[in-house]
């Protein structure tokens, strides 16, 4: 537990009256240390090939603890499923997800960012927060 992500982990189990276990550490190393979007039974899948034992059901419910904690953002497909990312540098950024080949694609366009703030502002509203996720197809 020496690093600062692990004593944060401790922290927020905490709050949320849980204790701290070795499980619990193992789901938030492998999240933090893929680029990847997966989904939670890819993160299960993978902690058991690499031979840490632990339940499905902490997978799941470490990732639910983590997501409201602001330690992993969950991106919902719209198809049922839910893909996750750290938020370890917790720069803003949008997706657009092929729906040919799942691919996603992370960008950030400041034009966009203006243009949302101005159609709220001009509603009367601030944005605080927002999702923006393309799905798109190739252009052939």
């Amino acid at each position: 537990m020496s690093s600062i992500k692990s004593q944060h982990l401790v922290e927020v189990l905490r709050k949320e009256g849980l204790r701290y276990t070795s499980q619990r550490q193992a789901v938030w190393d492998e999240i933090k240390k893929s680029e990847e979007h997966r989904d939670a039974e890819d993160i299960y899948l993978q902690l058991k090939s690499n031979n840490h034992n632990v339940s499905r059901a902490t997978v799941y419910r470490t990732i639910d603890v983590l997501v409201k904690n602001h330690m992993v953002r969950k991106m919902d497909l719209g198809d049922g499923r839910n893909l996750f990312e750290p938020r370890i540098d917790d720069e803003h950024h949008d997706h657009m997800i092929c729906l040919d080949t799942g691919k996603i694609i992370e960008f950030f366009d400041e034009e966009l960012e203006d243009l949302q703030d101005k159609i709220a502002e001009k509603h009367g509203y601030k944005v605080v927060r927002h999702v923006h996720q393309l799905f798109v197809k190739p252009i052939k």
